[in-house]
């Protein structure tokens, strides 16, 4: 949901978005990779490669239609989720 909601903001290429969620989340740079490819394979995202200034092209990753979908979708049961643990947690203290 975070990879998605990041795209969802404008093309990025993996390492940036590996930077940004090691920054908010923890997220290690090796688990970024193999998630890319996953979102690809589903549909999720596209590619495209962009030549950069420092060295060779850059694969940069932009949100599909069915990846804005799915992002809306996985915010909608992040809420619901979110609301579940709050009253949970109103409960205890």
């Amino acid at each position: 949901m975070c990879v998605l909601a990041l795209l969802s903001k404008g093309d990025n290429y993996a390492y940036d978005i590996a930077s940004r969620m090691a920054e908010a989340v923890g997220m290690g740079e090796g688990t970024i990779y193999p998630l890319m490819r996953r979102m690809q394979n589903d549909g999720l995202v596209s590619t495209y490669l962009q030549e950069s200034g420092s060295g060779p092209p850059r694969k940069y990753y932009k949100l599909t239609k069915a990846g804005a979908g799915a992002l809306k979708s996985q915010i909608t049961d992040w809420l619901a989720f979110e609301v579940a643990v709050r009253k949970i947690l109103g409960d205890v203290t």
